[in-house]
C-alpha cells in the first residue's frame, strides 16, 4: 500500500476508509463494522469519521469496530465549526474520545469553515495536541483564500490536511488551491472519491476499465491515487466494495489511459470555486 507523508515524517495510507451515513441503520451495523474491520486488515488503516455524522452514531460504530485494532489504526475525527472555539473544540474532542472508545484521535480536523476566529480554533487544537488527546491537527473544505488565512495564524503552519472534494470530475483544486497546499507540504485528503457512487462510466472510464478487467469506479480511484500527495477515503460498507476499494490500489493506469482520462475530464483552465458536498 502505498503512502503520504504528513508534517513531522508520519505516513499515513493513501487509501483510507470513508465512514458517512455508516452507523445510522442498526441492521446494518454488523456488515458495516465487518467491512471496517476487513479493510484495516487490507492495509486501509486510516479511518475517517466526524462528530456530524449520525450526531455522533458513526464515532460510535467506529469505536466498536477499531475497539481490539486501535494501534493499528490512524484514526480521523472532525468538528463542527460552531464548537470550534478555543474551549468548544477541546470539549467536542472529549465528547468524540468517549464515543471512540479511544484517548486519542491521530488527525482531528475542522469541518467547514464558520463564524468562529481560525486563531481561536488553532489554539484549541494546540491545547489538545499538548495534552495528548490528537497527535495532529487540519481542516475541511478550505479554499484557497482560506488556507492563505490560516498559514497568516500564529500556529496556523501546523495544518496537516486539507479534506476537500476532489475527484475525475472535479479537479478545480488543481488549479490554485493543490499548488498552495503543495508549497506547504500539506497533504489532499480526497472525499468522495467517485462521487458517492453517482460517477458516470464515460467512454473513456469504461474503455480503461475493460482494458483492465476493473469498474469505472476502480479506474477513479485508481486515477485519484496515482496524484502525489493525495489521500482518498472512499466509503465501503459491505465486504465487497472493501475488496474493490483495495484492489483499486494496485492498479497501474497507462500513459495512455491518463491522456484519455484527461481529455474526458480535463485539468481545470480557470479558478472554479471549491465545491462542497
Amino acid at each position: 500500500m502505498q503512502a503520504v507523508e504528513l508534517q513531522g515524517g508520519k505516513r499515513v495510507p493513501a487509501l483510507g476508509q470513508g465512514t458517512w451515513r455508516m452507523g445510522e441503520d442498526r441492521s446494518a451495523r454488523a456488515s458495516e463494522i465487518g467491512a471496517i474491520r476487513l479493510g484495516i486488515d487490507l492495509g486501509m488503516t486510516l479511518i475517517d469519521t466526524a462528530e456530524m455524522y449520525g450526531e455522533g452514531k458513526t464515532e460510535e460504530l467506529v469505536g466498536e469496530a477499531i475497539a481490539r485494532e486501535r494501534d493499528r489504526v490512524f484514526l480521523v475525527s472532525k468538528v463542527y465549526p460552531h464548537n470550534a472555539s478555543r474551549e468548544g473544540v477541546i470539549a467536542a474532542c472529549e465528547r468524540s474520545l468517549r464515543r471512540l472508545r479511544t484517548d486519542r484521535v491521530d488527525l482531528y480536523l475542522l469541518h467547514w469553515r464558520g463564524a468562529l476566529r481560525l486563531a481561536e480554533t488553532v489554539r484549541g487544537f494546540d491545547a489538545l495536541r499538548r495534552a495528548g488527546k490528537i497527535r495532529h491537527w487540519g481542516v475541511s473544505n478550505f479554499d484557497t483564500s482560506d488556507v492563505a488565512e490560516l498559514m497568516s495564524v500564529d500556529g496556523g503552519g501546523a495544518c496537516a490536511v486539507n479534506q476537500i472534494l476532489y475527484n475525475v470530475a472535479r479537479r478545480g483544486p488543481e488549479w490554485d488551491l493543490m499548488p498552495l497546499l503543495a508549497e506547504r507540504h500539506i497533504p489532499v485528503m480526497a472525499y468522495s472519491p467517485i462521487e458517492q457512487g453517482r460517477l458516470p462510466a464515460s467512454r473513456a472510464l469504461a474503455r480503461i476499465a475493460r482494458d483492465h478487467g476493473a469498474t469505472h469506479f476502480q479506474i477513479a480511484l485508481a486515477w485519484l491515487l496515482g496524484r502525489r500527495g493525495v489521500i482518498a477515503i472512499p466509503k465501503a460498507a459491505s465486504a465487497t466494495h472493501v475488496r474493490e476499494n483495495r484492489q483499486a490500489a494496485d492498479l497501474r493506469l497507462a500513459i495512455t489511459d491518463l491522456e484519455a482520462i484527461d481529455a474526458q475530464f480535463p485539468a481545470p483552465s480557470r479558478r472554479i470555486p471549491l465545491q462542497m458536498i
